[in-house]
């Protein structure tokens, strides 16, 4: 996890011919926005790419008047090309590019088919990631040293991230905002692009989304309700009682609409509560834990650390406002 400094993080999209132009929107979206509402700039974001003149995906539009390689050296964290033609390979100095920025410590992203260009570049044997579920079975048939982890949002495996398909690269953004500025940054952020705070990375990749029969069966109702009383003693006996259905109805609702199950959202909810309040300046972890539903300050404990993988003391010195730091949206 980057440490704060003086200097915002630098993030370089490097762009290659017949690159997806939503996920670099996305990039562009979450890394490259300025928000003075802040106080502070969260990153420094640049494009690169190969050629002068890049020609997007399927000719939509050539990309020009952005930095070449070179940007990509001062990258601390490298977002690597992606593209649906993923048997045809990468350039040579694409792949050194992607290389060197890993040898010298730098952080890698893969959006959608990202993790094809990261293991060309050989570097994810033995490593876990992620890839579009379409191209599973031949990402696994060409990289087989590769851990590939199916029918997930996301993948972090430290220093190398990688997402699945188009719309998980805000999922995996969004985590890579909480993971160098913590929740309360991540959950302003989310809230600018009108998407959901946290989707946890083991979620499904594929949710069905029928056409809802009348009544609505949206689940956007009751997860406004239940995000209003976290502290409270839900239980899922409880949603389901709010929504006046069954609690086996309500989880196939979940894993339908949300890719999840009822008692995996409402701890991650929880769990990002918990950590708001931490970087807001509450101390006590009984209160903290009370206050987010999360009972007691052990189970506060156990869960910030699998979630953020720090104590929340830890958190606390790198999020809270003792950092010198603390933001208030």
């Amino acid at each position: 996890m980057p440490q704060r400094s003086s200097q915002p993080h630098t993030v370089v999209l490097l762009v290659d011919e017949n690159s997806n132009p939503f996920e670099m929107s996305c990039a562009i979206e979450i890394f490259g926005l300025r928000r003075p509402e802040l106080g502070r700039e969260l990153y420094d974001f640049r494009l690169c790419a190969a050629e002068p003149a890049t020609r997007m995906r399927d000719g939509f539009f050539t990309l020009t008047g952005v930095a070449g390689l070179d940007a990509a050296e001062e990258a601390d964290t490298l977002i690597v090309p992606n593209r649906p033609d993923t048997d045809a390979p990468r350039a040579p100095r694409v792949l050194d590019v992607v290389r060197r920025a890993h040898a010298r410590g730098a952080r890698l992203v893969g959006f959608c088919s990202g993790a094809f260009t990261i293991a060309e570049a050989g570097l994810l044997d033995g490593r876990r990631a992620a890839c579009h579920w379409m191209w599973a079975d031949a990402f696994r048939a060409r990289f087989p040293g590769v851990r590939l982890e199916s029918d997930v949002l996301f993948v972090d495996d430290g220093d190398i991230l990688t997402a699945s398909g188009s719309a998980s690269a805000l999922d995996l953004g969004l985590h890579v905002v909480r993971r160098d500025h913590g929740a309360e940054v991540a959950n302003h952020v989310s809230r600018r692009l009108v998407f959901a705070a946290h989707r946890d990375g083991g979620q499904r990749q594929f949710v069905e989304r029928p056409v809802p029969d009348v009544p609505d069966e949206s689940l956007g109702p009751l997860v406004a309700w239940a995000q209003e009383r976290l502290g409270e003693p839900l239980t899922v006996a409880d949603l389901a009682a709010r929504a006046a259905v069954s609690p086996a109805t309500l989880h196939r609702r979940f894993r339908a609409q949300l890719g999840t199950t009822p008692l995996a959202w409402l701890t991650g909810e929880r769990v990002a509560l918990a950590c708001r309040l931490i970087e807001r300046g509450e101390e006590r972890l009984d209160v903290v834990a009370a206050r987010s539903g999360l009972g007691t300050a052990a189970n506060l404990r156990a869960r910030v650390r699998r979630e953020t993988g720090l104590s929340p003391s830890a958190y606390r010195r790198r999020f809270g406002p003792a950092a010198g730091e603390a933001v208030r949206v």
